[in-house]
């Protein structure tokens, strides 16, 4: 399109400084004229031919053939608004391309993520192969420069990884034997082995560009608004342009006894042609889808995905932030602080059993109390020993290991088994240990507050947030203990999930109107709160696949500050949406006005639509940078 600009203005200004007249002059101009708008006439005809006639395109072909007919019909010579007016159209085509392909670059850079291959070891030889071909629990090797294609953790080996591409985080993450990563990273020095976690369809980089590539179908509001407006607003312009050309010189002619010929409807006819001109919804139908997919892209680059424009616009009216406690506003990484028997003393004779017994429950759990257990533990688990396993959701574990009947969890679980847990006088998460159906004693587990969450809390207040709520199925000591270190307003505790999407509902119930609620979370019994408030927030780093899957957005380094910026992010999009909105109906509704009456010429309907556009486009692009929002 560059290329063809170019010439047409070379070609066009050539022609002031040639002295050329009659049937020349104007095969030059149309010679240009089809160079510069070649392509809008083929659209306009094919639109024509498929029955959807009026768009952008209709406007400009009948305008500028318009325009030529009647510089022919006056013999003047002056072929170049006709010019004019398709080259500027296609100048403010040019800037909508480049701001469109700005966008999709920023969001390429993200698609880099995806891995072409993955190495294998096969009789001492290195072998790439597909990352689909990867089995679960299989070792694979990835050399520096190279790209982790699937999750896991590092067998053996230890380097720095690149996850700027997936969290927005510039800093490298140093990773060594045991540590868990993410496909995506890009390994930057040495030589790791890493042994997969999970099939490369369910890894964390499938996951991010199925998100990503999932989010331009998803419009916002505002976007099908526009489209409807478009869809309306198009014929209604062409049919009161055609009976601006024939209405007024039909009543001048009935009622002044003007002449019935084609000098008395010319001024109509060019004031109806520059009306179209006018009337192209260029700068809206471009614009804002234009400012959402840049604020998506300016999103993703900082390591915040977002699922689609409608939740974008979405984002910019939250006034409740809702958070879940261990992995959100905490590290979810458990220390085990203490031990104590059914009366409460000290009891490091038997404090072994009590954590053999609750590692061998917790070692199929993925939470990261069962994790904390298994580590303090520290010793191989053999499963072999624990048979009838269950798992009771947001209270515990039941098993038979070695015979004897354990279960270990809250206080609840111990009160629906008809045992009287002892009170722990220490702050922390409790793990009540039962043995054969009598109280054997309990674990007292300190969870560690991430750097980063009272900032978090603190910047959402400033971002005009109104109200922040933990809800946690921690014991009620632990959670207000957080929840005041943060300065979270409001905490409920000893919650199951159910539970937690009870209140989020009332929350959303009493919420003002057009006031959204936002619940962050990581883990599996996340997901159904995620599903039911307003905007479902996931940790993506960390986070577990059903609790991505069921988020609107993906913070993809685990920071919640980032929830902050989201909300800034979504609120600079929707204000840049309005700005454009306000300006071109502004504009081209004063100078629609200004054109019936002949107070507009072509020149300056050519400033209303294209002017317009470019403006609208350019402001649009500022929804992309978002670094120091």
């Amino acid at each position: 399109m560059l290329t063809r600009i170019i010439i047409a203005v070379i070609m066009t200004v050539a022609l002031q400084f040639i002295d050329v007249a009659g049937w020349l002059d104007l095969t030059l101009y149309l010679i240009i004229y089809l160079v510069i708008g070649g392509d809008i006439l083929r659209k306009a005809w094919r639109g024509i031919v498929n029955g959807q006639v009026f768009d952008e395109n209709f406007l400009m072909a009948v305008a500028t053939a318009g325009a030529f007919a009647l510089a022919i019909y006056e013999k003047s010579g002056d072929y170049l608004e006709a010019i004019a007016v398709m080259l500027f159209y296609q100048i403010g085509e040019f800037f909508q391309s480049y701001a469109v392909g700005k966008s999709r670059r920023n969001i390429a850079e993200l698609m880099d993520i995806r891995p072409d291959y993955a190495n294998i070891e096969q009789d001492g030889v290195i072998v790439k192969i597909d990352p689909d071909e990867v089995e679960v629990g299989q070792v694979i090797i990835v050399q520096p420069g190279e790209k982790v294609p699937i999750d896991g953790i590092v067998f053996s080996g230890e380097s720095s990884l690149n996850t700027s591409a997936l969290t927005g985080e510039s800093l490298p993450r140093e990773v060594h034997k045991g540590d868990e990563v993410i496909s995506g990273s890009i390994n930057i020095s040495g030589l790791l082995k890493i042994k997969t976690t999970k099939e490369f369809g369910d890894s964390t980089v499938s996951k991010i560009l199925e998100l990503v590539e999932d989010s331009a179908s998803r419009k916002s509001k505002s976007e099908n608004f526009i489209a409807r407006f478009a869809r309306i607003y198009t014929p209604v312009v062409c049919y009161s342009a055609l009976a601006l050309a024939i209405l007024p010189p039909l009543f001048l002619i009935l009622f002044s006894n003007a002449p019935f010929d084609f000098a008395t409807f010319e001024t109509w006819i060019y004031r109806a042609l520059v009306f179209l001109v006018i009337s192209c919804p260029c700068a809206l139908v471009v614009s804002v889808p234009l400012s959402f997919f840049a604020g998506i892209g300016g999103a993703s680059r900082e390591g915040v995905l977002v699922k689609g424009a409608n939740i974008l616009e979405e984002l910019s009216k939250v006034k409740a932030v809702v958070f879940d406690k261990t992995g959100t506003l905490t590290q979810g990484v458990f220390e085990v602080n203490a031990f104590h028997d059914g009366n409460d003393s000290d009891i490091h004779a038997q404090k072994s059993r009590l954590l053999e017994y609750a590692a061998i429950a917790e070692s199929s759990s993925s939470h990261p109390i069962g994790k904390s257990l298994q580590r303090a533990y520290g010793h191989s688990i053999a499963r072999d020993r624990m048979t009838d396993l269950k798992e009771i959701s947001g209270q515990g574990l039941m098993a038979v290991i070695d015979g004897k009947q354990v279960a270990a969890g809250n206080e609840k679980l111990m009160r629906g088994l008809g045992i009287e847990p002892t009170h722990c006088h220490i702050a922390g998460t409790i793990v009540h240990i039962a043995i054969n159906n009598s109280y054997a004693g309990h674990i007292v587990l300190g969870d560690i507050v991430k750097p980063t969450s009272k900032e978090a809390i603190s910047d959402l207040y400033n971002s005009g947030v109104k109200q922040t709520v933990m809800l946690t199925g921690d014991a009620k000591a632990v959670a207000e203990q957080t929840a005041e270190e943060l300065g979270v307003k409001q905490v409920y505790s000893q919650l199951l999930p159910e539970d937690k999407v009870a209140h989020i509902e009332e929350i959303i119930k009493h919420a003002g109107k057009d006031e959204k609620v936002a619940f962050v979370g990581d883990g599996i019994n996340d997901a159904p709160v995620l599903s039911r408030a307003d905007i479902g927030i996931a940790m993506g780093a960390v986070g577990s696949d059903a609790a991505i899957e069921a988020a609107d957005v993906v913070l993809m380094d685990d920071d919640p500050r980032k929830i902050g910026k989201a909300i800034r992010i979504s609120r600079k999009c929707l204000r840049i949406v309005w700005e454009n909105i306000i300006m071109a109906i502004g504009i081209k509704g004063i100078c629609l006005i200004l054109g019936i009456f002949g107070i507009v010429n072509m020149w300056l309907a050519i400033f209303a639509d294209v002017g317009v556009t470019i403006l609208a486009v350019l402001n649009a692009i500022r929804a992309m940078y978002v670094r120091k929002i």
